[in-house]
């Protein structure tokens, strides 16, 4: 069985998921993209070799009968009237990362999504599928370091462009540690503290950079996560989760040991995609099996709704200086 899949948006991670599902994954067809720069969207048909339909707008790709499932990795505003308008077509959905730019945005998918009484959606979360945090979340459930008392992490790139700025460091960074916490602990956040370090020289006059955000969960598990956008020496992702018997620590990529020059020294990655490239190979694997199983196993559009809750507490957080509640509603059935 071939999914024809459109994409929608063909800029790196929508020409990076195209490329995949064309070249290293199973099962999956690319049919029909969109971009709002057309000549991008040709670009990718042509490198790739597609013979794919090129629409003018998203909708138009939506509606297409030859698709039968679409890739939202357009603009993150975007996102919530695409992913609405498949599900409205009864089409299988995958939305890369933020689901909507506000809880509400998220509501209105949850409610769109259950009044056609099917889960379609899966959210662009990529690090469960992670074998580092596969192994991580392994040791804790099954109590090989006890329960989980503290959480250490650390999110650093080694730069980002100027037209990034604080709220961002939310929004576009810590969103992955507000989705994959909630996956390693099986809890639920209540509040979110932010709180500025002294400011790195490499930071713009519109960005805090470091920041350090904590929080709390409903089991009293307390989380401290910094951001460091602009480290310089690397893509660097740490997670170390203390427990009552013992301390987990998410494994560092795989590289070469080498001795040389009076130096032991592992190579440091420079490039997310780079450091998940495996984890987002299995995700949209798991999103193709899901479909042609007629059922989605990946992270929901709940998911990503506390994702987006969290989100906006921790941007609260950081312009309140205090510490803000994170409070979800109950949890409806459907996505249990």
């Amino acid at each position: 069985m071939t999914i024809n899949i459109g994409v929608i948006g063909t800029g790196a991670i929508g020409a990076d998921h195209a490329r995949r599902i064309s070249k290293t994954l199973i099962g999956g067809k690319i049919v029909a993209v969109n971009d709002v720069n057309i000549s991008q969207a040709q670009s990718l048909v042509d490198e790739l070799g597609l013979s794919a339909t090129i629409h003018n707008s998203g909708h138009d790709l939506i509606h297409d009968d030859g698709v039968d499932a679409v890739l939202v990795t357009s603009w993150g505003p975007t996102h919530e009237e695409f992913v609405v308008a498949a599900i409205n077509a009864g089409k299988y959905v995958f939305c890369e990362k933020p689901l909507a730019t506000s809880a509400q945005g998220c509501r209105n998918i949850i409610e769109a999504e259950m009044q056609a009484q099917k889960r379609l959606v899966q959210v662009g979360f990529m690090r469960p599928y992670d074998s580092g945090y596969l192994q991580l979340k392994n040791a804790i459930d099954s109590g090989l370091i006890g329960e989980p008392l503290i959480v250490h992490c650390a999110h650093r790139n080694p730069s980002v462009p100027d037209t990034y700025h604080t709220p961002m460091a939310i929004h576009d960074t810590l969103i992955h540690e507000l989705d994959v916490l909630r996956w390693l602990l099986n809890d639920e956040f209540v509040s979110a503290q932010v709180v500025f370090p002294r400011k790195t020289k490499y930071a713009h006059s519109a960005l805090a950079d470091p920041q350090i955000v904590l929080l709390e969960t409903k089991k009293g598990v307390r989380i401290d996560v910094e951001v460091f956008v602009n480290c310089q020496y690397g893509y660097d992702i740490q997670c170390s989760v203390v427990g009552e018997e013992g301390i987990a620590n998410l494994p560092e990529p795989q590289s070469l040991l080498l001795r040389k020059e009076a130096k032991l020294s592992n190579d440091i990655l420079m490039d997310w995609k780079d450091r998940f490239i495996a984890a987002y190979d299995v995700e949209l694997q798991a999103f193709i099996n899901g479909i042609a199983n007629d059922k989605l196993t990946g992270p929901s559009a709940w998911d990503g709704m506390a994702a987006s809750v969290a989100s906006d507490a921790c941007v609260k957080a950081q312009q309140s200086q205090q510490i803000e509640p994170i409070t979800m509603p109950e949890q409806p059935a459907f996505y249990h």
